[in-house]
């Protein structure tokens, strides 16, 4: 059996254990090293517990089917039995309760999008894609498709409802939707299908990569993110009556999505490489404003309306911890609902080709254009903060402003074509 939990950076962890301590892990006995994890706690408060939740029991439908391996995904509690600050599965279900005490349930669907690579002769990591294929070409152009088809037959035996799956637009670059559902089920499921996909991928020969955007002058991969509010069996969401049937409620939402789209950028798009797919021209969002159809806002909301309505944030990347993720557009989403939060009017032109004096007029800001403007901009946003809990904004804080600074330290390529025989 493997425990399964993420760390504060999104990574996937787990404890593998033999089936004879089964009855241990499912009393929630099994302690790990807490320091040995990213974010987690000093050495000298290292034991932490792992507590499984049973509603994310499965069995991997890989191996001899004699000795297969299953899993549960787990919350992490300390040796006194308390949720742990630093887990962000934990914090979700915090802010998921704090939903609920308003009277909603959340539910999400996450889009994300990855790349396959051929390794190199060495075996090793490599950009060489598989296929020179496009936006939902077939094959022979796309020589991924096999690998892609594994992955789904692979996810449906493991339950997921795979809806689509197809090439996206960048050579070598894919997308497999499945079907939405409570938000803490998405992030679970989230953190699985990244699993899967790695694993499958390596069966085919190529490796998987969740890396926002891994090829120079090709589109990124995004994780375009559809949430809603029920209230009971009800979409809070809608309202038949209203101007665009959007409820008071989802207006509002939607405009404490845009109030703190800058604070909560640097969970959404946690690496140095998250903002080179955040620039003009590759369809990804850079403008905080929202629409009905247009693609190029921060925030869509697709047309379909009744119990379907909801809203698309479309910055997210895959790289992202979907438990924390969730939980910041979740808490954003709340403040703007319990404040009354100003919407805005939707932008229906094209964004990209509008002049900044147009930009300026309809108050539609930008994303951080790097990660350590993104974490000034997440220090600066209290309800972000807040949500996330001391614990994890420190440590969260703490590793990605190293991370900037040995991304600004280094020499690339690029600098040195440019500059060492110039000057």
């Amino acid at each position: 059996m493997r425990l399964q939990f993420t760390d504060i950076l999104g990574v996937n962890k787990n404890v593998e254990i033999p089936s004879s301590q089964f009855d241990k892990a499912l009393a929630g006995d099994i302690m790990f090293d807490g320091s040995s994890i990213e974010g987690f706690v000093r050495i000298e408060e290292s034991d932490m517990l792992l507590a499984p939740d049973l509603d994310t029991f499965l069995v991997f439908p890989w191996g001899d089917p004699e000795s297969r391996i299953c899993r549960l995904i787990c919350d992490i509690r300390t040796p006194s039995g308390e949720q742990f600050a630093g887990d962000p599965r934990g914090t979700l279900k915090a802010v998921l309760a704090r939903a609920l005490s308003l009277g909603y349930t959340m539910n999400a669907g996450m889009e994300a999008e990855f790349f396959l690579f051929k390794p190199n002769d060495s075996g090793e990591a490599s950009t060489t894609t598989h296929d020179v294929g496009g936006y939902f070409d077939l094959a022979p152009a796309d020589l991924g498709e096999d690998a892609r088809r594994a992955m789904v037959d692979t996810l449906e035996r493991m339950g997921f409802e795979v809806e689509a799956a197809h090439h996206e637009v960048a050579h070598g670059q894919h997308e497999i939707d499945f079907r939405y559902a409570d938000a803490l089920k998405t992030a679970d499921n989230i953190a699985t299908f990244r699993f899967v996909v790695k694993h499958v991928a390596t069966q085919f020969g190529l490796l998987a990569s969740f890396m926002p955007k891994p090829i120079f002058g090709q589109n990124g991969s995004g994780m375009h993110t559809h949430q809603s509010l029920f209230a009971g069996r009800d979409n809070a969401f809608w309202d038949q009556n209203a101007e665009w049937e959007l409820s008071k409620t989802a207006l509002h939402y939607v405009g404490g999505l845009l109030r703190h789209a800058r604070g909560m950028c640097a969970i959404t798009n946690p690496l140095v490489n998250s903002y080179k797919r955040l620039v003009p021209g590759y369809e990804a969002p850079v403008n905080v404003a929202w629409s009905m159809r247009n693609r190029s806002p921060l925030i869509r909301v697709p047309e379909r309306r009744g119990l379907g309505t909801r809203v698309e944030l479309r910055s997210p990347d895959p790289a992202a911890n979907p438990y924390l993720a969730l939980a910041v557009m979740l808490a954003a989403g709340l403040d703007g609902v319990e404040t009354s939060a100003d919407f805005r009017e939707p932008v229906n032109e094209n964004i990209w080709e509008m002049s900044f004096r147009e930009k300026r007029r309809l108050r539609i800001d930008d994303l951080p254009h790097d990660l350590n403007e993104a974490l000034d901009e997440l220090e600066k946003d209290d309800v972000i903060t807040g949500a996330l809990g001391k614990h994890i904004t420190s440590h969260f804080i703490e590793a990605k402003r190293q991370e900037w600074r040995d991304y600004i330290t280094q020499v690339s390529a690029w600098e040195l074509e440019s500059y060492l025989a110039k000057y």
